[in-house]
């Protein structure tokens, strides 16, 4: 029986020759994520199961990222509850404030996944591993407790909507333009519990970090995961890890879709997306002159070096606008170090932006940048909700880096 990528994983942690959309299965993960704000309540529910050890510490990964450093003492709380619980469990992969990293960056990063792996999380855009080629998604808390204890979860085998992507990308153009531009088109439920499945000439020229970016922009159409079939570009991002073996995976030619799209991306600008869903995406042409008081560049979305050079280019050296805030925040210590290395911290700094430690923080209204009333913010993060980023009379506009750096220096949301 012919299978789309998503359905071979599925079928092959789940011990079957194959598998059917619709379908309920036990499946065996490779890895479990938690976060500062889901693992607490999942050690409560843990605990309660009456579980003493999780299945295998190797495969969980526990991540200091949302709300540190601690902003405050309910945060700091939360922390120490992860900090005690992987002590006990001795789990290797946990990652303190300081040697951390938003986890979405992070896992890859450090070798966590492969493609071919089976991967949920207790945060929704765990999907941005599906770049690599491996069916990757978020979880709620109750459920990472049971997987902590049994390394399998229930799943409900998804349809795989195929998206083709054509055309050579205009400067300034990524994957985040890619992405909002597809959830433009389908809508937020427009993929709902679906695989949304990329592929065709753009995508296999996109570099890793569009990918990632792209795949974990994938929920937001409503998907339960988002995929990119492994090639040379995914086996030269393994080559870091050669103590790592992986089988990678493809849809057979003849695996059925339950929807297919073509975009031809030859012509397409920047995008935008409005307040207050991902999904309102414009060019940015339509939105000149939208004055705008907080720029913030990065997260798991758009935190990578190449985000940052983007950004740097397209401010040409001029300052960020007296009227304007821009808040950089790096997606890992790795890149941190990136940064500095390459001088864009000084040149940042120069410029007038301040430097945050790698945190969700101000993508999820945490922290290091909150939005009060009224006031409007252009992020290139991934969800600009009501209320999310602050005060729920704020506005935020979603767009890629590029776009982020021509407006912190214009004052208002400008093409590069």
């Amino acid at each position: 029986m012919p299978q789309t990528i998503a359905q071979k994983i599925l079928s092959r942690h789940a011990g079957k020759e194959s598998v059917q959309n619709g379908e309920l299965i036990f499946a065996k993960v490779d890895m479990v994520l938690g976060t500062d704000v889901t693992v607490p309540l999942s050690v409560e529910v843990f605990r309660r199961m009456g579980a003493k050890k999780v299945f295998d510490p190797a495969k969980i990964a526990l991540v200091n990222d949302h709300f540190i450093p601690a902003k405050d003492l309910k945060a700091a709380q939360l922390s120490q509850i992860m900090r005690q619980f992987a002590q006990e469990m001795d789990a290797p992969h946990f990652f303190e404030v300081g040697r951390s990293g938003i986890c979405h960056v992070l896992l890859p990063d450090e070798g966590l996944v492969k493609p071919g792996d089976l991967v949920v999380g207790a945060d929704s855009h765990t999907c941005t591993y599906g770049a690599l080629g491996a069916f990757s998604t978020g979880i709620g808390s109750t459920d990472m407790a049971c997987a902590w204890a049994l390394g399998e979860l229930w799943f409900r085998v998804p349809s795989t909507i195929k998206v083709e992507v054509t055309g050579k990308l205009p400067k300034w153009v990524g994957g985040k333009d890619i992405a909002l531009y597809v959830i433009g088109k389908l809508g937020v439920e427009g993929a709902l519990y679906k695989a949304l499945e990329f592929t065709g000439d753009t995508i296999r020229n996109l570099p890793m970090d569009g990918r990632f970016t792209l795949c974990n922009l994938a929920i937001e159409a409503g998907a339960k995961t988002g995929l990119v079939a492994s090639d040379d570009k995914t086996a030269a991002f393994m080559a870091q890890f050669p103590q790592l073996k992986w089988d990678p995976v493809f849809s057979d030619p003849e695996a059925a879709y339950s929807e297919e799209y073509t975009f031809d991306v030859s012509d397409l600008q920047p995008q935008v997306a409005k307040p207050y869903l991902p999904s309102n995406a414009v060019p940015v042409g339509d939105l000149k002159g939208v004055k705008v008081d907080q720029v913030v560049l990065g997260s798991c979305t758009n935190g990578h070096l190449s985000d940052f050079q983007l950004a740097a280019e397209a401010m040409r050296g001029r300052k960020v606008h007296p009227h304007t805030r821009l808040v950089v925040i790096p997606s890992s210590h790795k890149v941190m170090l990136e940064l500095l290395d390459s001088g864009l911290a000084r040149t940042f700094t120069e410029a007038g932006a301040v430097i945050g430690p790698p945190t969700c923080g101000p993508c999820i209204g945490g922290h290091m940048g909150i939005l009060a009333q009224n006031e409007v913010g252009l992020y290139t993060t991934n969800r600009n909700f009501v209320g999310r980023n602050g005060h729920p009379s704020s506005q935020v506009y979603l767009a890629g880096p590029a776009v982020a750096g021509a407006t912190a220096v214009a004052g208002e949301i400008s093409s590069p």
